[in-house]
């Protein structure tokens, strides 16, 4: 048996310590902690790559495609008309759909008001249209042909696309405008403007005053004014009236009318104008 020896030297010294504790470290365990280590690096880098693909097929591919265009607001004109009109932009992909070509492309559509593009990532391009709401029909004289026109409350003018209209609709036709050389989406001219407002405020009430109307001819006057010349619908009494066209002219017109018609006279005029009711007979005048 060999000797143990142990040498300490004098000037070290012990320090009474109530506790001692050892703290034994295994080669076979710091291994495997290694070894566990390195397969979650693995698995974060492979979630990391995971969610990137996810995000690339899920916001980033999409856009480099052809946009998905959604249409709202339409009734008269179809999604898939307003969106052949868009063709020529040749808007291959999201990035490169010019919202200020499109406004532009859709506003110049004369029966279309106003119009918003709104892009959405990815891949989404909203449009929504106000289409012009019609007030009264008119005819325009083109290459010697006549052609139904609307007329809407700004008083533009935008193409009838549905001649059906014209029988079911209960908005008076206005005569008698000038509109050579006049196209669609122009405006009429500028002393006509106040009738087509004093019919759209007419329009807006419940009562279906211009039910009764078939046709407002406009009569122009000396120095540039015009007075109106209303055809009912049910009558063929043509009534004169002055450029004030309002409720209640329609209203106390229908009165005349009716006792006129009560009287089973053979009038076929009744002048409104200048405070008065004067009628003109058929064989002759009278008041």
């Amino acid at each position: 048996m060999s000797d143990l020896g142990l040498y300490l030297d004098s000037e070290f010294n012990f320090e009474e310590k109530d506790d001692l504790s050892f703290e034994v470290t295994d080669g076979k365990t710091t291994g495997k902690d290694k070894k566990l280590t390195i397969i979650k690096v693995i698995f974060f880098l492979l979630l990391i790559v995971f969610a990137g693909e996810l995000i690339a097929y899920r916001y980033v591919v999409p856009s480099f495609e052809s946009p998905k265009v959604t249409i709202s607001g339409n009734k008269i004109y179809s999604a898939e008309e307003l969106a052949v009109k868009l063709l020529p932009m040749n808007a291959t992909n999201w990035f490169n759909f010019d919202v200020d070509e499109a406004v532009s492309i859709l506003s110049s559509e004369s029966g279309i008001d106003y119009v918003t593009v709104e892009k959405q990532f990815p891949n989404k391009i909203l449009i929504n249209v106000k289409e012009r709401i019609p007030v009264a029909f008119t005819f325009s004289i083109e290459n010697g042909y006549s052609h139904p026109m609307q007329i809407d409350k700004n008083g533009v003018l935008f193409p009838v696309r549905d001649n059906s209209m014209l029988e079911k609709s209960s908005l008076p036709i206005v005569s008698g405008i000038p509109l050579e050389h006049m196209s669609e989406g122009m405006r009429i001219p500028t002393k006509y403007r106040p009738l087509i407002d004093q019919i759209a405020n007419i329009s807006t009430n419940k009562s279906s005053y211009f039910a009764s109307i078939s046709e407002i001819c406009v009569i122009p006057k000396e120095f540039g004014n015009y007075e109106l010349a209303l055809i009912p619908s049910q009558s063929k009494i043509r009534v004169l009236t002055d450029r004030s066209l309002n409720e209640d002219a329609l209203r106390y017109m229908m009165i005349v009318l009716d006792v006129v018609n009560l009287l089973d006279t053979d009038v076929s005029e009744v002048d409104l104008r200048y405070g008065s009711v004067s009628c003109k007979m058929n064989r002759g005048d009278g008041e």
